[in-house]
């Protein structure tokens, strides 16, 4: 199997709706007269970050990116655990998960250690609290909106290219930012809401299939970091910005870029200028 037909095959067993149907960036449980946002990722080694990684920077990422689902459902974070695949320079691991901790405010609530031998791998579940309802969803867009994505698209593609500078696009790629306050802001907002973090075009094309919508991005209204690699730059991933969906006429609470809009549905497809474009295209990263 590959990742979206094992996906499929699961969403026979995650019939609750705080799963949103397997659809979404996190599940949203309803506790308490409050609203708690979970979301889980793994990251191993070889796959999700180099072999020779700084596990500082390792476990920076690995918070960072459970960070970005809650910023996409507009959520406050209460705390993570983690787990941590014990071997050389645990040490840095440490003061890489401190580092951002501290960065964010957020408790560590626990975990867990194993060691084995091979390719090591990390994983973190972060807990966050709804500040908004509804929360947001990838399966709210509506005919009429537009289309909307923060920030410049393919930093990080370029910094693993610009390994240990200390440049913006080496930042971004050992040291993403998740978008915490953009997110909580925009919640009210928007109509649909995700992170990039597989690619753009991979990722509004599930925005598409959760929507049941159609989706017409305009290239030339794509922001990215380097023009001469453009379809490199929305199809890599690792950006970690949001993509949102909102009336037209709504106010944006953050600068974000209008790439497109949610067209009469056609089949659910995604269009980028006259052309449509499927998975098949290879639009992102995908296990």
């Amino acid at each position: 199997m590959n990742e979206a037909e094992f996906i499929s095959a699961l969403r026979a067993l995650a019939g609750d709706p705080a799963a949103r149907g397997l659809e979404d960036d996190a599940a949203v449980l309803e506790f308490g007269g409050e609203s708690l946002v979970l979301t889980h990722d793994t990251l191993v080694q070889g796959v999700h970050v180099r072999e020779d990684e700084d596990l500082a920077d390792i476990a920076w990422k690995l918070v960072a990116v459970n960070l970005s689902d809650l910023a996409a459902k507009g959520a406050e974070p209460v705390g993570v655990l983690v787990s941590h695949m014990l071997g050389d320079s645990d040490e840095r691991f440490v003061a890489g998960l401190g580092e951002i901790l501290a960065t964010y405010d957020v408790p560590l609530l626990g975990g867990d250690t194993v060691r084995i031998d091979g390719a090591r791998s990390w994983g973190c579940t972060a807990i966050g609290l709804a500040t908004h309802t509804p929360v947001p969803d990838r399966r709210g867009a509506q005919v009429g909106d537009a289309v909307y994505v923060t920030g410049v698209l393919g930093r990080a593609m370029l910094g693993l290219e610009d390994r240990g500078s200390g440049s913006a696009n080496d930042l971004a790629y050992r040291r993403p930012r998740p978008l915490l306050a953009e997110g909580r802001m925009l919640a009210p907002v928007v109509t649909a809401m995700m992170d990039v973090s597989d690619g753009l075009l991979l990722d509004c094309w599930r925005l598409v299939k959760a929507s049941r919508c159609t989706i017409e991005l305009e290239r030339d209204s794509i922001p990215v970091a380097d023009p001469a690699r453009a379809d490199d730059c929305i199809r890599w991933g690792d950006d970690y910005q949001l993509l949102f969906t909102a009336p037209v006429d709504a106010p944006l609470p953050v600068p974000a870029a209008c790439i497109g809009r949610v067209a009469e549905d056609g089949g659910h497809e995604l269009w980028i200028d006259n052309e449509i474009v499927t998975p098949e295209d290879g639009l992102g990263y995908q296990h």
